[in-house]
């Protein structure tokens, strides 16, 4: 369904989208609200999937690495020749057209040249010895089952082509809420450049169903290999565990509760700017600021900032290029964790309220108000849900240390970073080269650590995603997915070795031998 469509009227496109779901109607091509349709897949459908995998790994394995790096370089030139195209799909879906264009520049930097030959380098190397050619090479882990996010399915659906070039074959589960994209971005650009490069059928293989069910079947089917999964942290950790228990990699991208940093000599004007990415689609994409640390001595200049940048932030159609607010899923959790914040001490200094399309308040507005939060103090933050949790929707709480802390205020900082449960990234704005200095040395969790830059800009060489803690688990960290779904080998040709020597030799003795010579 076309999401304009559903703004406008809201009951009676429903309505019809169930109807057509259950079978009821059969005149969607008829609608101008209804952009596509896809099949649902049964067990049995799914089951296909797997093993057309299965079957086509091992071709697409041996196939020469440059073969499979041409996919991603020939995706990134897609994306850019149909970038128009791919981001009115995405509008269609419901993202409003300003982070629909930043979706796309995140494909295109996971792409890029730049971030692809960071990869390839470590797929293959080579060296010499005087009787052996030495190899270090990452074999595909085989096949890749892959889960993307509803609220941004279909680019995420795109970092199962890097695992492509790995070598590994792949099985994409569309979401049920919105495959459209998915099916577009992998049917209508994926599938022909793999055709054009001559891989085997079965690489690439999409499915749309029940999403327990289908996760359940790639769990218990012994044909997958990995398990690259998006979703919330309570679903997806235990997920991660079930999976390693029956031999599988999980690959975890689960929620985020980023922290941003403002210290006293940072440029106020441009921290406040990144700020207000908080709110972008309304808080609801896992790598935007989730919380504020701002050192006591700019803090009300740096409020006064954001609340100003925040109150310019409106809803609308996703069509409007100006629109940067979706409608909010969570709108009764967002009231209980602006109350549970009031509860600890915090005070709203702005927003706070559900709001119409139009922007006029209403307590059953389908969007919420940017919301700003301030709570004074470090020691006792994390008792506020949404200073401790990750928050789906525009709720930016700002916490003000203790000013009696003194030189000792930096390691608190630092400290409170690193003590976040969620590893997803995390950003700073500070003057001083050497306070820059600690906080690149010692800040370790995350994927990402932004300095005096966009919290959530897409930059070469660096991933777009990966975190650890509850954002990938035990084993996530900045994931480059051609790395994270392949593995280390080693491998050695000799060239006139014998072998009892070899077996037994000494580097010491040799050195001792060569020095007595």
């Amino acid at each position: 369904m076309r999401a304009s469509a559903v703004l406008d009227d809201m009951l009676p496109q429903l309505s019809l989208k169930r109807d057509l779901d259950r079978g009821r109607r059969h005149d969607g091509e008829e609608h101008a609200s209804v952009l596509a349709r896809c099949a649902v897949a049964d067990d049995t459908v799914v089951e296909r999937a797997i093993q057309a995998a299965a079957a086509a790994a091992p071709a697409w394995g041996a196939t020469p690495l440059e073969v499979r790096l041409r996919v991603v370089h020939r995706l990134h030139e897609e994306l850019r020749r149909r970038h128009d195209e791919v981001v009115e799909v995405l509008v269609h879906e419901g993202h409003p057209r300003a982070l629909a264009e930043w979706e796309l520049a995140g494909c295109l930097h996971g792409t890029s040249p730049e971030t692809v030959g960071l990869c390839a380098e470590q797929m293959h190397r080579e060296f010499e010895d005087p009787h052996r050619r030495l190899l270090v090479v990452r074999k595909p882990d085989g096949v890749v089952a892959l889960s993307p996010p509803q609220n941004a399915a279909a680019v995420n659906s795109l970092l199962g082509v890097p695992a492509l070039a790995a070598g590994n074959a792949l099985v994409v589960k569309a979401p049920r809420g919105s495959p459209y994209g998915v099916m577009f971005v992998l049917r209508e650009i994926v599938a022909p450049i793999l055709d054009e490069v001559g891989a085997p059928p079965g690489t690439l293989n999409i499915v749309c169903g029940p999403p327990k069910r289908i996760l359940d079947q790639f769990l218990a089917s012994p044909l997958v290999n990995d398990i690259f999964y998006f979703g919330s942290s309570e679903l997806g950790i235990p997920l991660g565990e079930e999976a390693v228990r029956r031999g599988k990699k999980p690959i975890l991208e689960l929620a985020g509760n980023d922290g941003c940093v403002v210290w006293h000599d940072a440029d106020l004007d441009r921290a406040a700017e990144a700020l207000t990415e908080s709110f972008f689609g309304s808080g609801q994409i896992c790598m935007v600021p989730n919380y504020v640390v701002a050192h006591p001595d700019i803090a009300d200049r740096l409020l006064a900032r954001l609340i100003s940048h925040a109150r310019k932030i409106r809803p609308g159609y996703p069509e409007d290029p100006d629109v940067l607010l979706s409608p909010v899923l969570k709108s009764d959790q967002f009231a209980r964790y602006v109350e549970q914040a009031t509860e600890c001490g915090a005070e709203v200094l702005a927003g706070g309220n559900r709001m119409e399309l139009d922007g006029s308040i209403s307590s059953t507005g389908l969007f919420v108000e940017p919301t700003i939060l301030r709570f004074d103090g470090l020691a006792r933050a994390r008792t506020v849900w949404a200073v401790a949790r990750e928050t789906f929707f525009p709720l930016l709480p700002v916490v003000v240390p203790e000013t009696d802390r003194g030189d000792g205020l930096l390691d608190d900082v630092i400290d409170f970073l690193n003590a976040n449960e969620y590893g997803l990234r995390n950003s700073v704005w500070a003057g001083d080269e050497s306070t820059v200095d600690q906080f690149v040395a010692r800040v370790h969790n995350g994927g990402l650590l932004k300095i005096n830059d966009s919290h959530i800009g897409f930059v070469p060489y660096l991933s777009t995603h990966g975190g650890a803690g509850l954002t990938g688990g035990p084993l996530g960290e900045s994931n480059y997915p051609m790395l994270r779904t392949s593995h280390l080998q080693g491998i050695s040709i000799g060239r006139d070795v014998q072998p009892r020597r070899a077996a037994l030799a000494s580097p010491l003795r040799a050195e001792r031998e060569g020095l007595a010579a």
